[in-house]
């Protein structure tokens, strides 16, 4: 029987949970294969796979419990994504991205777009080479990282939020820390807000709201990272990106990294 303490854990836990309209958690995966089942003419799973290199997908997405946030009761794994000289798609970027294959309207009203990140201290992501994670096709938000055109000196260390092509928050991306995002996107509106916490704290709202044109078809977010070549300044080792806990939601924002449901 649940104590007094307990039930009302629970109960408002329930209240502030909103309702999942996409689920890219990778539970219903036994393994990164499972991505194959995917393609243009049979769409099932919750990802579409076609942004990667020409090699075997265990070259650029991997899973595992070990790769997820230890917080994160909603996961029972997470996902090792890889770039490196062979994962070229269309262009020279090198680019391992995941696309949600789902028909819910998470292009329209308010929407929360949840994921955390990191990086280990193993194939550590080039700090000269500008890397967009986690964007739009339009680019109106997403996380960057490494030196960015425009800026001074030739490389940097920050995971920074953009809107717009504007830097609005940053923080150093030092080895196995993870940091969960959500981008609060309201499309009636045209806002973004972004909410931010690190390993098992709670989400806060960190910067915004701003005003910035917010477009999305509903299949043009990409989970993972695109790195931009840069002459004379290219990283040339693979770089590993792990990601946890991610979904979309509507209605009242879960901020625990915990959520179970």
């Amino acid at each position: 029987m649940f104590g007094k303490a307990a039930l009302v854990s629970a109960l408002v836990s329930a209240v502030s949970a909103g309702t999942i309209l996409w689920d890219g958690r990778f539970n219903e995966f036994t393994s990164s294969a499972d991505l194959n089942k995917w393609s243009w003419a049979n769409q099932v799973g919750p990802y579409q796979y076609y942004i990667h290199g020409s090699g075997d997908v265990t070259k650029y997405v991997n899973l595992s419990p070990s790769y997820k946030n230890s917080a994160d009761a909603g996961s029972k794994q997470g996902a090792k994504i890889t770039i490196d000289n062979t994962a070229k798609w269309n262009s020279d970027m090198w680019r391992t991205e995941l696309i949600p294959q789902t028909k819910a309207a998470i292009n329209s009203g308010k929407v929360y777009y949840h994921f955390s990140i990191k990086r280990s201290s193993t194939n550590v992501p080039s700090a000269t080479n500008e890397h967009q994670i986690a964007f739009f096709e339009s680019h109106f938000t997403e996380l960057k990282y490494g030196w960015v055109n425009g800026e001074s000196g030739t490389s940097n260390t920050n995971l920074q939020w953009f809107v717009g092509g504007q830097s609005k928050w940053k923080v150093e991306l030092v080895a196995d820390v993870w940091h969960n995002v959500a981008y609060e996107i309201d499309f009636s509106s045209n806002q973004v807000t972004f909410w931010h916490s690190t390993g098992s704290e709670a989400l806060s709202k960190t910067a915004g709201p701003f005003s910035v044109s917010t477009s999305s078809n509903g299949a043009d977010w990409h989970l993972g990272v695109l790195r931009l070549p840069r002459s004379g300044n290219d990283g040339t080792g693979a770089e590993d990106w792990y990601f946890s806990g991610t979904y979309v939601e509507s209605g009242s924002l879960t901020t625990s990294v915990s959520r179970s449901a």
